[in-house]
């Protein structure tokens, strides 16, 4: 059989990737390496623009937190991602991360980072790769839809329409927009007759009705330990500690992203939801009481916490903010707030402002090689598909997982095809 320039037949068949994010980069990969020639499709003009933005305070690839224990973070989807994660988890990213020169640590938090903890470097070495192995960018290429089987893309030179044996779609969520990740996939795959599951924002920041005096003395610093309880629906309290950020509209930051998938349903079902902050989260209450109930003299009652329970401005500015002042004067119910602080959130912010999104191409619309069973040879990955994780290197081992799944799922479908 004749062969072209990269010592492939001809007859190879012919592999697309719309979407040039983690998931879409490693599908590509993977086909590539078992001898495909793969054209690779983006909207924007380079790839991997999310990816090097998550990137700027430090690259978090994975965790190294037992599999189990790294398996329970998908939450309702822990069973759909399991077995991508066994093929492709946390030991096999970091694998592959060696393998492009790039040699990874584990932070004192299980957290996994590149050396030198940047994210330029990898995807460098990661995109010189592909093109070696045959891979063709195209870049200002938009999905637009489907014209019958042909991929429809607007480009510079106006439309194009693109024919392809198999397709992986991996064309992220809606959080983003400005690098590419809008959601303007979701109706063309409605239009398919592909269920997609509403998108919705995850690693958000929630809305607080803060005080003019709050906002304008107190925004953009950050609560520093502080532990937060939210009451789950069966009663069961899950407390976190950690830090976040008051902003102009709320509140935002690791500690309110680790809990934003269950605050932001229990919105969605009752309008708005408490949190309670423990603002002494090192002390039991009853040393907190006693502190609060010690004489304090002629010093005002900002000073006497800040000496006594180790208040800064900040945490007696937000007692302020969320008690009533007759509070203040009843050192119990004051000890009391310090340890369970009633916060009221009315809304999550926008799906754009959020790291990730919820929702997405629901998997009963998939085999298990993620391909659409409404549309045989056309696969889905990464951030689309309909689940969600904490931040933490949750999110790019499951995008890098499904990538991989996705990619070995038109491989096989593009064997059974010849």
């Amino acid at each position: 059989m004749k062969k072209d320039g990269k010592n492939r037949t001809a007859e190879t068949p012919r592999a697309i990737v719309i979407g040039g994010g983690p998931a879409g980069l490693m599908a590509a990969e993977t086909m590539a390496d078992a001898g495909i020639q793969v054209d690779l499709y983006d909207a924007m003009p380079s790839v991997g623009r999310k990816f090097l933005l998550a990137g700027k305070g430090g690259m978090n690839l994975t965790h190294s937190e037992p599999a189990d224990a790294f398996r329970a973070r998908y939450r309702e989807r822990q069973s759909e991602l399991a077995p991508m994660l066994a093929e492709f988890g946390a030991q096999e990213l970091r694998a592959w991360a060696d393998g492009l020169g790039i040699a990874t640590f584990i932070g004192s938090s299980g957290r996994v980072f590149p050396v030198d903890m940047k994210a330029a470097p990898l995807l460098r070495a990661w995109l010189h790769r592909l093109r070696q192995a045959g891979v063709r960018f195209h870049m200002r290429h938009r999905w637009l839809g489907w014209d019958g089987d042909d991929y429809v893309f607007v480009t510079p030179d106006g439309e194009q329409s693109v024919a392809a044996a198999a397709a992986v779609l991996a064309l992220g969520g809606g959080s983003w927009a400005r690098l590419g990740s809008d959601g303007a996939w979701v109706a063309p795959l409605q239009q398919r007759g592909i269920a997609v599951a509403p998108l919705m924002p995850s690693n958000c920041g929630f809305d607080v009705a803060w005080s003019d005096y709050l906002r304008q003395r107190f925004a953009g610093q950050a609560l520093m330990t502080v532990a937060a309880r939210f009451e789950q629906d069966d009663g069961t309290p899950l407390v976190r500690q950690g830090q976040f950020v008051i902003t102009q509209n709320g509140v935002e930051g690791s500690l309110i992203y680790a809990l934003s998938a269950l605050l932001r349903n229990r919105i969605a079902s009752r309008g708005t939801t408490l949190l309670h902050l423990d603002l002494a989260p090192g002390k039991s209450a009853e040393r907190v009481t006693q502190e609060v109930l010690q004489p304090r003299g002629s010093r005002s009652l900002s000073s006497h916490l800040q000496s006594k329970v180790g208040l800064d401005a900040l945490k007696t500015a937000l007692l302020r903010e969320c008690l009533a002042p007759e509070q203040f004067q009843q050192p119990a119910l004051l000890a009391a707030a310090i340890k369970a602080l009633p916060l009221v959130l009315h809304a999550a912010r926008p799906i754009d402002e959020a790291i990730s999104s919820a929702g997405g191409v629901r998997f009963d619309a998939l085999d298990a090689g993620l391909m659409l069973r409404n549309a045989p040879g056309v696969f889905c990955a990464g951030e689309m598909l309909d689940w969600e994780a904490p931040t933490g290197g949750y999110l790019l081992t499951g995008c890098f997982a499904t990538g991989k799944r996705a990619g070995s799922g038109a491989i096989e479908w593009l064997a059974r095809q010849e």
